[in-house]
């Protein structure tokens, strides 16, 4: 089983894969009115082109046909996840990764500050709500904005390189409906891209300003001495739990060299900010 894109069928198991990478149940006339579709009305595959990728991937045990109802079996699920996160950018795991790192260095550095320059309940909400928003706010738009730029940027290199790939096609006929299916498809992939990075950049935002307010809201709430050490203790459980176990998890690393990483990243981060922050 290969994944090179190299001839017309690559294409076509693309987009079956992105199709029916939910569990997705559909006919086959209804399939090949989708890939009509991605060419905006024209027809740039036959029936019998279809029925050959299905073919081929039904012996590679990614498909199951019911009847002219095609389904992916499990590994197919798999790959199409695995394609539709390539392709689409569903899964916002850097965004996740940078909201809980900076709210919860914002929260923790907002914490300590109001602690060690003794601040009042009315100056540390308002210094923390400041503080919080402006970085929750900054990480939307910087996600947003930086986001779009390189995943198409990635999306054009990567259109590029399929291209390339296809050119060798001998089949002049076949070469044409490969280059055109790949244009077309990338041009629906650019619409379904700034939507995700929409998405992503309000997922950042949000995650940064939820890591960041719940300490602070129990060091503003809690009476002393309970407000310093919940509000820790809830940072603790962010960097500690949540942060280092979804590390772990999507990078297959051993959850104690994450806990070191991250441990060390957010302390130099807060010891750099109360520096500074002295400092001025």
């Amino acid at each position: 089983m290969s994944f090179e894109i190299q001839e017309l069928p690559d294409i076509i198991r693309i987009i079956v894969l992105l199709n029916l990478g939910k569990g997705t149940t559909l006919q086959r006339s209804v399939l090949k009115h989708r890939i009509d579709k991605v060419c905006t009305g024209y027809t740039c595959i036959e029936m019998s082109d279809l029925d050959k990728t299905l073919n081929e991937m039904s012996s590679e045990g990614l498909t199951r046909n019911n009847n002219g109802a095609i389904q992916l079996t499990e590994q197919g699920i798999k790959l199409g996840r695995e394609w539709r996160s390539l392709l689409l950018k569903k899964e916002p795991i850097f965004e996740i990764v940078a909201g809980l790192v900076d709210g919860s260095v914002t929260g923790l550095v907002v914490i300590l500050s109001a602690f060690f320059a003794g601040l009042t309940a009315r100056a540390a909400t308002f210094a923390a709500f400041l503080t919080l928003s402006a970085v929750a706010i900054t990480n939307f738009s910087s996600f947003l904005l930086g986001g779009i730029t390189e995943d198409l940027a990635d999306m054009l290199t990567l259109q590029t390189l399929m291209n390339y790939s296809l050119s060798d096609i001998a089949d002049h006929k076949d070469r044409d409906k490969s280059l055109m299916l790949v244009k077309h498809l990338f041009t629906v992939l650019h619409k379904e891209i700034s939507r995700s990075n929409i998405i992503s950049a309000i997922v950042c935002g949000t995650t940064t300003f939820v890591a960041g307010i719940v300490p602070i809201l129990a060091y503003l709430m809690l009476p002393k001495p309970f407000d310093i050490v919940f509000s820790l203790a809830i940072v603790t459980s962010i960097v500690g739990v949540f942060l280092v176990r979804y590390r772990s998890r999507r990078t297959k690393v051993h959850w104690k060299i994450t806990l070191f990483e991250t441990v060390v990243i957010v302390v130099i981060a807060v010891v750099a900010s109360l520096i500074i922050g002295g400092a001025a």
